[in-house]
C-alpha cells in the first residue's frame, strides 16, 4: 500500500537527524492491509428496492360534471357584487346560457387534455341523477382496473349537505335533487380520483371517508359470516384506492373576488401557469416589475410544451419546483403514489400545491385525501417568484421591440446549490433538496453535462444515494440518454450506470430491452476511452450477463467475448479483473458463448492472468476458467481435451500465496469434478483403497518427540514423562501444569486444548461428551477450522456428515505421494483426474481454513457418491479398479510439488531429536493409529462414532436422513453450494465511494491521528533506546519479568515498539505484557498436530501490527487482533515452502522479513531460499542454496539486496538476489565445523556477517573477503543464540541451563543461572531466546515452561 508521499508528508524543515529518520515510518509500505485482508469476501446486503412502480396506473376516463344553471344563483349562497364570474376563463353571461354551458364544458375538456390527451372525456352538463349514474357506470365498465376521474363543479347548485349529498337537477330544472356520495362511490368504483370545486367541499371528503369505512366493515362482516343478509347482496366496491381533491374546508366558501375566476380551484389544477401569473400581478410586489399588466400576461409568447420559449420555460420551472417541494415534504411512499404512479394524478397534485398557495391567500384551504402536509410557505416558492419576476421583466421589450428572450438562470443556480451541498456538506446530513431539479435538468441539452457530473458525484456517496435517486425517478431519464450519441456524455453515463447496477442489478432486463447494452459494448471497444470507464462498462456488461440468458445472448451477438479478450492485457488491474469476471459470467451455463470462447482461444489467453501480480486478477481468471469448464452440455473429445488442459493449468496455482485465489481454485475444480463425476468416483475409490492398504508411519506417531533440536537426555525424559501419562495410543505430549489456562477461541476455532488434562483427553475424544465446563463439545475439525465466513455454508454441524475425516484425507495425501500414484502430472486422460484429486487432497490440508473446508466438501461429496455407487465386492477388488483408472501414467508433464504436512518418515528413522539422544526404533511404537485429535481441516463428527481402527467402509452409524439414498442426490450439493462470493465482493467497489479521499490520507481523520501517535511512540522508543545503548551496557541480568507459559516456549519475539512479547509453543501463541507482567492472550495457531511453530515475525510492527507464524510443514499464517480485547483472526495463510523434506535433524522453517520491500524470505529443510512478495502474494524467486543440508538461519539487507543463510552443515552462504539462479551465490564460508545456530547480516552499508555454530565459535565476515576477520569463542553446546542489532551484544543459551551475555569484544558481561525470587530455582534448559530490537532486553524461554526477561540496570530503564 504505497502512500501518496505528497499527501502524507509533513514538511521536513529544520528536523534533527533523528526526526528525519522517523519520517521513514510514513514511507514504509504496509503489508496484508488491502481490502481483501480486512473484510469478509462477500457481497453487500441487497437494499430493498422500493423505487420500481409495481402498479403503474393510467387515468383512462374522465367524467366532467358541471352543475352551473347559468343565470340562476343557488338559494344558499349570497354573492357579492361585483362577483367572480369566469368559469374556465369564459364569462357565462356574455352569451346565451345554453351556449355558455357548452363552451365552458368544451373548454374544461381542453384544459384537462393538456395534461392527459389520451383519456376518454365525457361531459355531463347540468345533469340529473340518472345521467350521472349512467355516465359513471359506463366509464367504470370501460376503464376496467384503471383509474377514472370525476370532476364536479357545483357553482349553480346548493352546497353539499352534512348527510353526504351533492346536488344535481331534475329533468325540467325545477328542483335541486340530492345525490348521495355513497351511490357515487358505488357507480365509480375504485381506483378513482374525485375533484370537487364548490363551497364547503370539505364536507364531501369527510362523508366519503365515512362511507368508505362503512363499506369496509360490510365487506368484513360478509367475509366472516356467509349467512348474514349482507353476504347475500352484491358486494360494494372497496374505496381504498381513491383520491380526492376539494377546493376548501367544510366550513369555507369559495373566494368571490371579481379579479379571480369563479372556478379558481379548477384553474389552479388545469391552467396553473396562467393563474399563477395573474395572481403574481395582483400582489403588491408586482409593482416592482414596471409595465406588466394583466393584459400583457395574455400575450406571453411561446407554447407550454416548448422549453425554449418563455411560456414553456416557466412551465418547466414550475414543474421542477412543485416536484421538488413534494419530494422534500412528503413521505417517500406517498410521493411515489401521488407523484410517480400516474401522469395525470401527478400533474393534478403538482398543481394542487399551487392551489393551496393561492387559495390560502384568500382564506380558503384546499383539502386532499390522502392529506398533504402544508407546503404554501416552502422556500422554493420564492425561487418561483424570482423566476416569474425575471421572465415578466423582459416582456415589454420582447413584445414591443422584439428583443430575444434571455433564459432563466434558475436551473444553473439550482445546480450550483446542489454542488455546494455535495462539496461542503457534512457526512450525516439531510438529502439535498435539489435532487428532483437535477432530474429535470437532464432534459436540457445546455445543462445536461454538468447535471450528469453532479449526479455522478451524488451517486458516489454510497448505496443510500443511489436508492434515493432511483426513488426520485431518475431511471427512465438515464435509460433514455443511452440513445444519445454525444461522446462527452459517455464517461458520465457509464459512471452513473455502474453505480446504479452495483446497487440494483435487476436493471439488467431494462437495459437489454432498450438495447442499452450496445452503448456499453461500444464504450468498451473504444480505445480512446480511459481505462477506468472501460472498467465500469465491462462491470455493467458483467451485470447484464449475470445469470440472465437474454443478456448473455444479446452480448454474445454484440461481440462481447472478442472485445473482452482484447483488453485482457490492459495495464489497469481492475479492468483485467472485470474483463475476466465478465467472460466467466457470459459462458456460465451458456454453451454458445463457451464455443465462441473456444474459437477465440479464450482459455489460452486467460492463462496469462493466472500469474498476474494482483491476486484479485488471478482470482477472476480462475473464476472465468472454472465456469469455462463447468458447462454441462454434451461432451466431445475436443471439449474434454480443453477441460483437461484448463484443469492442468489451474492445478499450478495450488501453492498460490493468496487464499482468495485458492478458494476460487477449489470452486473451479469442483465444476470439473461435477462434470466428470464418474471418473472422479473411480479415482476416489482407488485412493481410498490405497489408504487402507498402505500403513504409513504417520508423523503424528512421532510428533510427541519432535521437540526442539539439540536437547539433553534429561529433557527427553521430561517429554516422555508427559507422554506416558496418556493412554497407550496417545503419543502427543500433554501438558500437566497445575492449571493450564483456558485458550482464547479464535473466530470459530474452538479451544481444542481447553483445560484437558492427560487423564481425560482420550476419554473426551472417544465419548465426545463434555469438556470441563460441562458443555457438549463436538471435537471436530470443522469446529476447529471453519473461520466464520465458511462455517455458515460449509463446515456447520447441521450439514451432511463427512465420510472422509481430515485425518484420512491427510493420510491419503501422504500415501499418494509415496505410492504407485506418485507420478508427475501427465497429459494422458486417466491421469488428469488423479492429479486433480491430489490437488484437492492438498487443498484440503490448506493452512487457511476456508480453503480446506471447501476442498473437504468437494472430496467428501465424491467419496459419498463413490461409496454409494460401489458394490462391496467391487470395492475390495483393487485390481478391477486399477484397470478402470490407470494410476501411473507414463507421460511426464509439468511437475507439481508435493506439499502440506511433513511427508511420512522412512520406517527406520525417528523423530528429530539431537545426536546424543538414543533414537527409539520406530517398530517399538504401538502399531495403531494415534487417537483422533482435532486438527486443521473440515468436519468429521461421523468418524468419531467408530472405533479408532475402523476401516473406511464399515457400516457406521445411520447416515443422516437428508443424505438420501439416490446417488444423484449430491450433485447439486457440490455444484450449487460452492461459491466464494468473489464477484459480488468485487462489485462492492462500484457501490462504495470512489471519489472520496481515503481516510488515511485525510489529515483530520482518526485513522491518521492514530497513525501519527504510533509513529511518535516509535520515534520515542528509538531515541530513548539509542541513548542507553550508546552509553554502553556493562551488564544484563536484571530480571524484569518472569511467568510460567502455558506451553514450552519454542520461539519468542518482542514487539519492536510496545511492551508486548509473543511466545510460541508447539502449536499456540501466548502474548505477555512484560511491563505489567500480565498475560494478554493465548490462542491456537491451527497447525496440524505433527507440526510445530519454528519462527515468528511481526509484520507492520511500526503501525498496525500483524503476527506471522511459520511451522515446520512449510505453512505460514498471519494473525491480527491479538493481544487486545478482540478475538484473534487469521488474515491470510499459505504454504510458504511446498516441499519440506523430512530429516532427522530438522531446522523447521526459518524466515526473515523486510518491511521496506514487503519481501519475506523463507527456507528450512529445503534446498532453496524462497522469496515471497507479500504485496502480490506470489513467489517471486527461488534461490538454490547449493547445499545438501537444511537452512537454519536467514538474514537479509534490502539496501544491498543481500541474503545470508546459515546451514546445518556449518557453511554460511551469501546470496545477491539481483542475479540469476546460477550466479547469485556470491560467497560461501566454511569455517564452522557444525550446525550454524545464527547468521546475522548487519544492516549498515558496510555491515558484516556474524555467524555462530553450536560449538560456540562466533565468526565475523566482511561480505567481500573470503576469510573471517574476527573469531570469538563462547560456551559449547549452544541451543539458542541472538544478536542485539543496536547494542552489539550477543546472548547464548546452553542446554547446561545457563545464559551467557557477551559484548562485541567477546567479554562476558552477564551469566544467568538462577531465577530471581522463589528459592532461586535453577533455570531450565534454554529452548529459545531473543533480544528486543531496540531496548537492551533479553527474553529467555526454557524447557521448564518459564519465560523470563532480563535487562540492563534498573536505573537505565
Amino acid at each position: 500500500m504505497k502512500m501518496d508521499s505528497d499527501l502524507l508528508h509533513s514538511p521536513a524543515v529544520g528536523l534533527t537527524e533523528e526526526e528525519e529518520a522517523d519520517m521513514n515510518d510514513w514511507k514504509l509500505p504496509l503489508t496484508f492491509m488491502k481490502k481483501r485482508h480486512l473484510e469478509k469476501i462477500e457481497g453487500s446486503k441487497a437494499l430493498a428496492q422500493s423505487w420500481r412502480m409495481k402498479d403503474r396506473m393510467k387515468t383512462v376516463s374522465v367524467a366532467l360534471v358541471l352543475c352551473l344553471n347559468v343565470g340562476v344563483d343557488p338559494p344558499d349562497v349570497v354573492k357579492t357584487s361585483p362577483c367572480a364570474r369566469l368559469e374556465c376563463w369564459i364569462d357565462p353571461l356574455s352569451m346565451s346560457p345554453q351556449k355558455a354551458l357548452e363552451t365552458i364544458g368544451a373548454n374544461l375538456q381542453k384544459q384537462y387534455e393538456n395534461w392527459q390527451p389520451r383519456a376518454r372525456y365525457k361531459q355531463s352538463l347540468d345533469p340529473t341523477v340518472d345521467e350521472v349514474k349512467k355516465l359513471c357506470t359506463s366509464l367504470r365498465r370501460n376503464a376496467k382496473e384503471e383509474r377514472v376521474l370525476f370532476h364536479y363543479n357545483g357553482h349553480g347548485v346548493p352546497r353539499p349537505t352534512v348527510n353526504g349529498e351533492i346536488w344535481v337537477f331534475n329533468k325540467n330544472y325545477t328542483q335541486y335533487i340530492p345525490l348521495s356520495i355513497y351511490d357515487l362511490q358505488t357507480w365509480m368504483g375504485s381506483p378513482s380520483i374525485f375533484v370537487y370545486d364548490c363551497s364547503n367541499a370539505g364536507i364531501i371528503v369527510k362523508s366519503f371517508k365515512q362511507f368508505a369505512l362503512q363499506r369496509e366493515q360490510e365487506l368484513e362482516v360478509a367475509a366472516i359470516n356467509p349467512s348474514h343478509p349482507l353476504a347475500q347482496m352484491p358486494l360494494p366496491p372497496s374505496m381504498k384506492n381513491c383520491i380526492q381533491l376539494a377546493a376548501c374546508e367544510a366550513n369555507e366558501l369559495l373566494p368571490m373576488n371579481p379579479d379571480l375566476p369563479a372556478d379558481l380551484f379548477t384553474s389552479c389544477l388545469t391552467t396553473p401557469i396562467k393563474i399563477a401569473l395573474r395572481w403574481f400581478c395582483m400582489q403588491k410586489s408586482a409593482k416592482l416589475v414596471p409595465g406588466v399588466t394583466l393584459d400583457l400576461i395574455e400575450k406571453i409568447p411561446g407554447r407550454l410544451n416548448d422549453r425554449r420559449t418563455p411560456l414553456g420555460e416557466l412551465n418547466w420551472i414550475f414543474t421542477a419546483i412543485t416536484d421538488t417541494i413534494a419530494w422534500n415534504v412528503l413521505p417517500r411512499d406517498l410521493f411515489q403514489k401521488l407523484f410517480r404512479q400516474d401522469l395525470l394524478v401527478a400533474s393534478l397534485f403538482r398543481n394542487f400545491l399551487l392551489a393551496e398557495r393561492i387559495m390560502r391567500s384568500y382564506n380558503c384551504t384546499p383539502v386532499s385525501s390522502p392529506r398533504l402536509p402544508p407546503t404554501y410557505m416552502h422556500a422554493m416558492w420564492w425561487a418561483w417568484d424570482f423566476a416569474v419576476d425575471i421572465c415578466l421583466s423582459q416582456l415589454p421589450t420582447i413584445i414591443e421591440e422584439g428583443t430575444t428572450f434571455r433564459n432563466s438562470p434558475f436551473f444553473a443556480e439550482q445546480l450550483t446549490a446542489f454542488q455546494v451541498w455535495l462539496t461542503m456538506g457534512v457526512e450525516n446530513r439531510n438529502p439535498p433538496e435539489q435532487l428532483p431539479i437535477v432530474l429535470q435538468v437532464l432534459l436540457s441539452q445546455v445543462h445536461r453535462l454538468r447535471a450528469l457530473e453532479l449526479l455522478g458525484m451524488f451517486l458516489d456517496l454510497g448505496p443510500w444515494a443511489v436508492s434515493l435517486a432511483l426513488s426520485v425517478g431518475i431511471f427512465p431519464y438515464v435509460l433514455k440518454l443511452l440513445q444519445s450519441s454525444a461522446r462527452e456524455l459517455r464517461p458520465k453515463l457509464v459512471f452513473i450506470w455502474a453505480k446504479i447496477l452495483a446497487v440494483d442489478s435487476s436493471c439488467q432486463a431494462d437495459l437489454v430491452k432498450d438495447n442499452g447494452h450496445k452503448y456499453f459494448l461500444s464504450v468498451l471497444a473504444d480505445s480512446y476511452m480511459p481505462a477506468e470507464y472501460r472498467t465500469m462498462a465491462v462491470f455493467i456488461l458483467a451485470v447484464i450477463v449475470n445469470s440472465y440468458s437474454t443478456g448473455q445472448e444479446a452480448c454474445l451477438q454484440g461481440n462481447l467475448i472478442a472485445n473482452c479478450l482484447e483488453q485482457l492485457s490492459d495495464p489497469h488491474p481492475l479492468l483485467r479483473q472485470w474483463v475476466a469476471i465478465c467472460l466467466g459470467r457470459i459462458w456460465q451455463n451458456f454453451e454458445p458463448a463457451r464455443w465462441c470462447g473456444v474459437r477465440d482461444s479464450a482459455h489460452e489467453k486467460l492463462y496469462t492472468l493466472l500469474s498476474d501480480p494482483i491476486p484479485e486478477v488471478r482470482c477472476a481468471a480462475v473464476f472465468a476458467l472454472g465456469t469455462f469448464v463447468g458447462n454441462s452440455a454434451e461432451r466431445t473429445d475436443h471439449s474434454t481435451t480443453i477441460d483437461h488442459n484448463v484443469a492442468m493449468m489451474l492445478a499450478q496455482l495450488i501453492n498460490d500465496g493468496s487464499p482468495v485465489v485458492r478458494k476460487e481454485l477449489v470452486v473451479a475444480l469442483s465444476h470439473l469434478v461435477v462434470q466428470y463425476e464418474s471418473n472422479f468416483c473411480t479415482v476416489a475409490l482407488q485412493f481410498i483403497e490405497e489408504e487402507k492398504n498402505y500403513a504409513v508411519p504417520s508423523p503424528a506417531n512421532t510428533a510427541g518427540f519432535r521437540v526442539n533440536l539439540r536437547r539433553s537426555s534429561k529433557d527427553l525424559k521430561l517429554e516422555l514423562h508427559f507422554s506416558t501419562q496418556a493412554e497407550p495410543g496417545n503419543m502427543t505430549p500433554v501438558r500437566d501444569s497445575p492449571a493450564i489456562p483456558r485458550l482464547r477461541s479464535v473466530n470459530s476455532y474452538t479451544n481444542i486444548r481447553a483445560v484437558t488434562t492427560a487423564r481425560n483427553l482420550n476419554k473426551s475424544l472417544q465419548n465426545l461428551n463434555l469438556n470441563e465446563e460441562g458443555v457438549p463439545a463436538a471435537f471436530s475439525p470443522g469446529n476447529l477450522s471453519t473461520s466464520s465466513s465458511a462455517s455458515s455454508t460449509l463446515g456447520s454441524p447441521d450439514n451432511d456428515e463427512y465420510i472422509l475425516s481430515f485425518e484420512t484425507i491427510d493420510k491419503m495425501r501422504r500415501v499418494s505421494s509415496y505410492s504407485s500414484l506418485n507420478s508427475l502430472i501427465g497429459v494422458s486422460f486417466n491421469s488428469v483426474y488423479t492429479q486433480i484429486w491430489r490437488v484437492l487432497l492438498h487443498l484440503a490440508a490448506d493452512p487457511f481454513p476456508e480453503v480446506s473446508d471447501l476442498a473437504m466438501k468437494v472430496l467428501n461429496s465424491i467419496a459419498y457418491k463413490a461409496t454409494m455407487n460401489a458394490r462391496p465386492q467391487r470395492i475390495l477388488d483393487s485390481g478391477s479398479l486399477t484397470q478402470s483408472a490407470p494410476a501411473s501414467p507414463t507421460s511426464k508433464g509439468t511437475h507439481i510439488h508435493q506439499a502440506g504436512g511433513s511427508p511420512p518418515m522412512p520406517s527406520t528413522s525417528s523423530s528429530s531429536l539431537t545426536n546424543d539422544v538414543p533414537k527409539p526404533p520406530a517398530r517399538e511404537q504401538p502399531a495403531i493409529r494415534p487417537p483422533y485429535t482435532p486438527t486443521l481441516g473440515g468436519q468429521a463428527p461421523h468418524s468419531h462414532q467408530f472405533p479408532r481402527t475402523r476401516k473406511m467402509f464399515d457400516k457406521g452409524p445411520e447416515q443422516a436422513a437428508e443424505d438420501g439414498e439416490e446417488p444423484g442426490g449430491h450433485r447439486n450439493y457440490v455444484s450449487l453450494a460452492l461459491q466464494t462470493g468473489l464477484c459480488d465482493w468485487s462489485a462492492k467497489y462500484f457501490a462504495q465511494p470512489v471519489m472520496k479521499i481515503p481516510e488515511e490520507h485525510d489529515l483530520e481523520s482518526q485513522v491518521r491521528m492514530e497513525r501519527q501517535w504510533r509513529f511518535l511512540r516509535n520515534a520515542r522508543v528509538r531515541r530513548q533506546s539509542r541513548v542507553i545503548t550508546q552509553r554502553g551496557i556493562s551488564r544484563l541480568d536484571d530480571q524484569i519479568f518472569i511467568n510460567r507459559n502455558p506451553g514450552v516456549p519454542s520461539v519468542v519475539k518482542f514487539h519492536p515498539f510496545n511492551s508486548c512479547i509473543a511466545v510460541a509453543d508447539k502449536d499456540s501463541i501466548c502474548f505477555w505484557d512484560w511491563e505489567k507482567g500480565e498475560r494478554l492472550d493465548y490462542f491456537y495457531n491451527g497447525n496440524p498436530r505433527y507440526t510445530r511453530i519454528t519462527a515468528m515475525e511481526y509484520l507492520n510492527g511500526h503501525d498496525c501490527s500483524l503476527l506471522l507464524t511459520a511451522t515446520d510443514d512449510g505453512a505460514l499464517r498471519v494473525w491480527k487482533n491479538f493481544a487486545d480485547q478482540k478475538n484473534p483472526e487469521m488474515v491470510t495463510a499459505w504454504q510458504g515452502l511446498s516441499d519440506m523434506l523430512p530429516t532427522t535433524r530438522g531446522a523447521g522453517m526459518v524466515v526473515d522479513w523486510e518491511q521496506e520491500t514487503g519481501l519475506l524470505m523463507t527456507s528450512g529443510d529445503v534446498r532453496v531460499i524462497r522469496i515471497w512478495d507479500t504485496d502480490r502474494e506470489m513467489k517471486v524467486q527461488d534461490i538454490p542454496t547449493g547445499a545438501d543440508s537444511c537452512v537454519t538461519s536467514l538474514s537479509c539487507d534490502s539496501q544491498r539486496s543481500l541474503i545470508v543463510a546459515g546451514l546445518g552443515d556449518g557453511s554460511v552462504r551469501v546470496f545477491d538476489r539481483r542475479m540469476g539462479p546460477s550466479e547469485c551465490r556470491v560467497m560461501t564460508y566454511r569455517e564452522h565445523g557444525a550446525w550454524v545456530v545464527k547468521a546475522h547480516l548487519q544492516k549498515d552499508t558496510d555491515g558484516n556477517v556474524i555467524s555462530v555454530s553450536v560449538n560456540g565459535d562466533v565468526r565475523f565476515f566482511e561480505p567481500r573477503t573470503p576469510d573471517s576477520i574476527n573469531v570469538l569463542q563462547t560456551v559449547k553446546g549452544l541451543t539458542a543464540l541472538d544478536i542485539h542489532p543496536q547494542a552489539n551484544l550477543f546472548a547464548c543459551g546452553s542446554m547446561n541451563q545457563f545464559i551467557a551475555v557477551y559484548n562485541a569484544n567477546g567479554d562476558v558481561i552477564s551469566n544467568i543461572k538462577y531465577y530471581d525470587g522463589f528459592m532461586g530455582q535453577r533455570i531450565g534448559a534454554i529452548s529459545c531466546l531473543a533480544f528486543h530490537p531496540y531496548w537492551p532486553h533479553l527474553a529467555v524461554g526454557s524447557n521448564d515452561y518459564y519465560m523470563s526477561i532480563y535487562s540492563a540496570e534498573k536505573r537505565l530503564r
